[in-house]
């Protein structure tokens, strides 16, 4: 009799895990479209907000079409590649790859005023997890028009105050060039000397996040240099 009911529970609990993960399979394949499009409307809206364009989910994909009037790739020697939807390139992924097999996207949006906004992706590291986002440069290749961050993991109140508003529009008219050498954007607390157009005010109590945002922008924009030079105004 023991037996039996030993049977009985090991069989009962094969066809349970069966029946769970067949419905958990099921509504991981249903559910992807929507989480996929979901990534996508989300990276839109980073985009946009990069170029001061707030938007919500709903809005998201009519202003893309609105305010982002192109996109391209470019190789490590900065020229443009053809054949690479830059949409669909994962800035995390190409990183791992040695420099001259990376995949530089690049967006192009357009100001209220008309004027052409540059967009470049960013990627790093953060105190506890990836850092990310987008900065945009005004026709000049040199002055920040606007930025977006964000991130995974840092702590609420400290590290995560990078995607405030505060803090992201510190960088709004810095610059990133000096006499056609980039110099970034410098993060400083509040006991280091600011640097004249080429520094913001750190997050308080926030330092490893603040610094890892700003090596994430030094080394981003320094695959880039070659093509913002030549294309300066």
């Amino acid at each position: 009799m023991k037996q039996f009911s030993n049977r009985y529970i090991f069989v009962f609990s094969l066809v349970m895990v069966v029946i769970v993960a067949t419905i958990l399979s099921l509504a991981a394949t249903l559910l992807q479209p929507r989480q996929m499009k979901n990534l996508e409307l989300e990276k839109k809206k980073s985009i946009l907000e990069s170029i001061n364009v707030p938007a919500e989910f709903k809005d998201a994909e009519r202003l893309f079409e609105k305010y982002i009037a192109g996109s391209f790739v470019l190789d490590y020697r900065r020229e443009k590649k053809e054949g690479i939807d830059a949409f669909g390139v994962v800035l995390k992924a190409e990183q791992k790859k040695p420099l001259e097999q990376q995949n530089l996207p690049v967006f192009i949006g357009v100001a209220d005023n008309g004027d052409t906004l540059t967009i470049i992706p960013l990627e790093g590291k953060g105190l506890w997890g990836p850092i990310y986002g987008y900065l945009s440069l005004k026709p000049d290749m040199n002055t920040i028009y606007g930025v977006t961050f964000d991130h995974k993991g840092e702590t609420p109140g400290l590290g995560a105050e990078i995607n405030t508003s505060w803090f992201k529009g510190q960088f709004a008219g810095k610059k990133i060039f000096e006499d056609n050498r980039l110099v970034s954007v410098k993060v400083l607390k509040s006991n280091e000397k600011p640097v004249e157009n080429h520094s913001v005010d750190a997050i308080s109590g926030g330092t490893i996040t603040s610094k890892g945002l700003e090596a994430m922008l030094a080394d981003c924009l320094k695959k880039y240099e070659n093509f913002l030079i030549k294309n300066m105004k």
